[in-house]
């Protein structure tokens, strides 16, 4: 078994809530110690299924990468960022086989070296850029129109958006039916594919990432269920 990536979504309510956004600092310490883990991001979290600017203050993210799924294990099972979601008012976890994709996140290609995943069923869909500070006002106008398209999308399972900071660095994590649908929204849909064309035309990116995975074990719930539940026979429960 080889490297494996790890995508977490969790959200608190209460006075727990108030300590979420404060916590992507000091999560980002504390991940430094954790073994096993390849590379990490911690991130914000926008407005429900909005992929626009926007920020939910009662939920975070984080996408990993891991040596092995046992180290994901470990880390869940014992380390104190583990045991928090394990408390937390709602937390949604899933691991993820490269199936393909290309770029950079912080100079760092994640993709490199995970293990292949199956090429069909269900499939997981990484986005991230950073925008350069000339183009924001420009992409910040396309994202919204795009965000519609994208909720039309047939296929679509579920989206959040994601990122770092509210401004500037903008990512979403989507979950689609098959790679079909992601192709017939990525190449058949008017808008998006205009705006693909706008981005390079006008070099609106300093960096960018786009990845397929195929999300082979997932648990725990978004929106109060699991989006991958029953979806297709190649999503199980994540092993132990």
């Amino acid at each position: 078994m080889g490297r494996i990536a790890s995508f977490h979504l969790v959200s608190e309510r209460g006075v727990r809530a108030s300590l979420t956004f404060p916590r992507l600092g000091t999560d980002r310490l504390a991940l430094r110690r954790t073994p096993g883990l390849e590379f990490v991001k911690v991130l914000g979290t926008g407005r429900g299924s909005s992929t626009g600017p926007g920020v939910d203050v009662r939920r975070a993210a984080l996408f990993a990468v891991w040596s092995s799924d046992a180290d994901l294990d470990e880390f869940l099972a014992t380390s104190a960022i583990g045991r928090r979601w394990a408390g937390a008012a709602e937390a949604w976890h899933v691991r993820l086989r490269r199936r393909g994709g290309h770029g950079r996140w912080s100079g760092v290609d994640p993709l490199d070296g995970l293990e292949s995943g199956a090429r069909d069923g269900a499939v997981a869909v990484l986005t991230r850029a950073r925008v350069r500070p000339r183009a924001w006002r420009a992409f910040s106008r396309a994202s919204r129109e795009v965000d519609r398209e994208l909720h039309g999308a047939a296929g679509l399972v579920d989206v959040v958006g994601v990122g770092e900071l509210p401004i500037g660095t903008l990512a979403t994590f989507s979950l689609w039916e098959s790679t079909d649908a992601v192709r017939a929204y990525a190449y058949a849909t008017a808008r998006h594919q205009r705006v693909i064309d706008q981005t390079r035309e006008g070099s609106w990116y300093s960096e960018e990432l786009f990845a397929r995975f195929e999300p082979y074990g997932s648990a725990g719930s978004w929106n109060g269920r699991d989006p991958l539940a029953g979806l297709t026979g190649n999503i199980s429960p994540p092993p132990r």
